[in-house]
């Protein structure tokens, strides 16, 4: 106990006699206390802080290394008007183009440069032909323009005749059938509802 200063904390415990002992405060006001009761060999001595070790190795002139004062005047500034910052230019500097929602003629152009796809599978699929074809109409939208979903505007001017001629509440509610079966998401806007691809059955 001679070896520690600061602040610390006594414990002893006896579970024949029922008795426990908690004593905290400063190191040398402790050992006088726990000398007093005859409990110097006895009970654990913990310090209650980093500081008391620290103090306790510069008094002892053990010289251990120096923690240097904090410089607040090391700490860059930067000072910027509000509103100032370009958040789409920032992005470019590193690399990264936001994204560009395309236009039904772009959408439908490099849908035509697709061979056609295999018909989707499965006992829950209405139109295999339409599916399929709506399914890489949402993946040129993710992969070359990186928007995750189109409206159903977008998708009708886009591939009406691709999505079996559907138009309107049709092709409405066969986005709507398929959103129910977990194939698509759904998005709701002020101009209308959008559709993106689950990720599930983008990658089937």
């Amino acid at each position: 106990m001679n070896n520690v200063s600061g602040p610390v904390r006594f414990l002893f415990r006896s579970s024949d006699d029922e008795v426990e002992i908690n004593l905290e405060g400063d190191a040398d006001f402790i050992s006088g206390v726990v000398n007093d009761l005859g409990l110097q060999n006895s009970g654990w001595l913990l310090p209650l802080a980093i500081k008391s070790r620290l103090y306790s190795s510069s008094q002892s002139g053990s010289g251990g290394p120096e923690i240097p004062e904090p410089d607040p005047s090391r700490i860059p500034i930067i000072r910027r008007s509000v509103g100032d910052l370009d958040i789409t230019d920032r992005l470019v500097n590193f690399g990264l183009h936001p994204a560009t929602t395309p236009n039904p003629d772009q959408l439908r152009s490099m849908l035509e440069e697709l061979e056609e796809p295999l018909p989707v599978q499965g006992p829950l699929v209405v139109d295999p032909m339409a599916e399929a074809w709506l399914k890489e109409l949402l993946r040129i939208a993710v992969q070359q323009f990186g928007v995750t979903s189109l409206s159903t505007e977008t998708l009708e001017l886009a591939a009406s005749d691709y999505l079996g001629d559907r138009q309107d509440l049709e092709l409405e509610l066969w986005l709507e059938s398929l959103f129910r079966m977990g194939k698509l998401t759904k998005i709701h806007g002020g101009e209308g509802d959008a559709w993106g691809p689950s990720p599930r059955w983008l990658n089937a």
